[in-house]
């Protein structure tokens, strides 16, 4: 969620990027953003396996993180679906 309020902030507009610097800064920001979704998906399952281990884990804890997941994977394939949908779009048009 940082990832997508970060992307949304104003950007300083007076600081002109090349089209091979801002290719860089959005490869850069799209790993970071999938790695912290796939972090958010080990975390899950770290906590999960140490409930079926038996291991003292709080049952609230394990949901809480299971959730977070969940709703970051549902988020990013959303983002993905309108990415799609959008160059989708751009190829229909007329030149």
């Amino acid at each position: 969620m940082q990832q997508l309020q970060s992307i949304m902030k104003p950007q300083n507009l007076g600081n002109k990027l090349t089209p091979h610097e801002a290719q860089t800064s959005f490869k850069n920001w799209l790993n970071e953003a999938i790695t912290n979704v796939n972090q958010s998906q080990v975390n899950s399952q770290k906590m999960t396996e140490k409930v079926v281990r038996g291991e003292n884990v709080d049952l609230h804890d394990v949901m809480i993180t299971a959730q977070q997941a969940s709703i970051t994977l549902q988020t990013t394939v959303e983002i993905r679906n309108k990415v799609i949908e959008a160059y989708q779009e751009v190829m229909r048009m007329q030149v």
